[in-house]
């Protein structure tokens, strides 16, 4: 873990209008949506360097769902481990477990996958270009069948986002949707798995989360 203050980093979040909410809003939409879409049955959801958990939880809080979701959020900072754990007992979420560790460790989501649905927000702007392909490679090793993954990545150049498209679809998954809006440089994409899901792959470190908070 860097310097970088994590959790002064959540408080854009406070602005309704700022370019972080904004793409908080386009997450949420999407696991609403994938969660409207599985009326029934259990839910599994995992979420990679989950900070404090607001895309998730406040989804969680109000959506009929809530009491057939199990999900691992994996955070390393300490703080915002405390801050996500108390907003998902204070909404009453018994089934979401935060888990304080390296959220780039396989290890780190072992008992948690196959998970129906994967959020990588706030990730692959934050680390090598090589560690995300590698982690893309990786992620059917996340996925149940027909699982989404849900990721996020700025445009700014070098633009990354199309080599991204590219190895997920490279790696068994087909683009449900692409949020790239003209007036800021957030990228939200949703990707659903079409391949086979494969066994997770104990002890491997696919990615080390460097200070940038280029999201």
């Amino acid at each position: 873990m860097s310097s970088m203050n994590w959790v002064e980093w959540h408080e854009a979040y406070g602005d309704e209008t700022s370019p972080l909410s904004r793409r908080l809003r386009a997450v949420q939409r999407a696991i609403r949506e994938h969660l409207d879409a599985r009326p029934d049955g259990p839910i599994r959801v995992v979420s990679a360097c989950a900070g404090q958990g607001r895309d998730l939880l406040e989804v969680l809080a109000t959506h009929p769902a809530r009491d057939r979701v199990a999900a691992r959020l994996v955070e390393l900072d300490p703080r915002n481990v405390a801050i996500a754990r108390a907003a998902a007992i204070s909404n009453g979420l018994t089934g979401v477990e935060v888990v304080e560790a390296d959220a780039g460790r396989t290890d780190a989501y072992a008992g948690a996958v196959p998970a129906d649905l994967v959020l990588f927000c706030g990730v692959f702007g934050n680390i090598s270009d090589t560690d995300v392909e590698a982690t893309i490679r990786a992620l059917p090793q996340f996925c149940a069948a027909g699982a989404r993954v849900v990721w996020t990545r700025v445009r700014r150049a070098p633009d990354l986002t199309p080599a991204i498209r590219r190895w997920f679809a490279g790696s068994g998954f087909e683009e449900v949707w692409f949020d790239a809006p003209d007036d800021v440089e957030w990228t939200v994409g949703v990707q659903r798995l079409t391949g086979g899901p494969e066994p997770l792959e104990p002890g491997r470190q696919l990615f080390s989360f460097a200070w940038s908070p280029a999201t």
